[in-house]
């Protein structure tokens, strides 16, 4: 788990994904020489998203790499990036031209948020929870497994990848914006029409935690059923532990995707987690497994 805990670490709210694209184009140059394929880096003129390109790609994973996160206002007033969980006393750091930060996240009578630092914090910095990765015999804690455990099970299907994309998207968790460029070219250059939205979900009345990866059947956006239905039936000779999943509410890429003018499909597929967007996302290491060996699959069959 030591690359999730790295993943985890990296300061890189919405609009901030440079830090990880940084580290991740490293970690391809330094890693990618042991995997079975060799991929091919696509990033010019995709600001700081960008794409892996292995054989000749039919299917492609969509991993955003942003994260919740706050942004300091005026005075000691911070506003939300994407949907963060807010509770009083919250660890939060970052850094501005002054130095680094770690401060207190408080929540007033009127449910304004403000920071309690012993300075002023420059206006327009981004802050996010401090980081403090558990690892038990059966699970990981941390904040921001959403989405980097997305991103990790992505790098570890990248491994055995023969033909495929994968795909390292920017913004998701507030309001998108580039998913959809990014299918575009995939499309366009190399008729991509399929995806997998590697990303997490959250554990519900009927989406239990180590009761295997969630295969998202619909949430706010629902899906072409006839691809959903490919998908179910490759899991059930799979072997590989899985559950379905049905909401009313929530969005991801796939989102993006399905509002796009390109005739993509896509499947959301995640591992669930508990506490959702805050210091304390929990996902069980069985359905991170699940995760990665549905993937595997999926991208040999699809």
């Amino acid at each position: 788990m030591k690359l999730l805990k790295e993943l985890c670490a990296i300061h890189a709210p919405s609009g901030e994904e440079y830090r990880i694209k940084e580290y991740l184009l490293k970690y391809i140059a330094e890693n990618s020489k042991d995997w079975k394929v060799q991929p091919e880096i696509i990033e010019n003129g995709f600001q700081d998203g960008f794409i892996l390109k292995f054989g000749k790609p039919r299917t492609a994973i969509y991993a955003h790499m942003d994260s919740i996160g706050f942004m300091v206002r005026y005075l000691d007033q911070l506003i939300p990036i994407g949907g963060p969980d807010v509770k009083d006393g919250y660890k939060l750091v970052g850094e501005d031209r002054w130095g680094p930060i770690e401060c207190v996240l408080e929540l007033t009578q009127d449910d304004t948020l403000r920071y309690n630092f012993a300075r002023g914090i420059e206006t327009g910095t981004s802050l996010v929870f401090k980081n403090e990765f558990v690892e038990t015999e059966d699970a990981v804690q941390c904040c921001y497994l959403d989405n980097r455990l997305g991103v990790y099970n992505a790098l570890k299907v990248a491994e055995d990848l023969e033909d495929g994309a994968i795909v390292f998207t920017c913004y998701e968790e507030h309001g998108g914006g580039s998913a959809g460029m990014l299918a575009d070219y995939l499309y366009r250059e190399e008729g991509v029409s399929q995806a997998l939205i590697s990303d997490i979900t959250w554990v519900t009345d009927g989406v239990g935690f180590g009761d295997g990866v969630a295969i998202s059947v619909r949430d706010r956006f629902i899906p072409r059923r006839k691809y959903i239905d490919r998908i179910i039936d490759i899991a059930k000779t799979s072997g590989v532990k899985y559950q379905l999943e049905v909401e009313s509410s929530g969005g991801s890429d796939g989102s993006e995707l399905q509002k796009s003018h390109l005739p993509i499909d896509w499947c959301f597929i995640g591992a669930p987690e508990v506490n959702v967007h805050s210091p304390e996302e929990k996902v069980a290491k069985s359905d991170i497994q699940s995760m990665i060996d549905i993937y595997k699959v999926l991208m040999k069959e699809l």
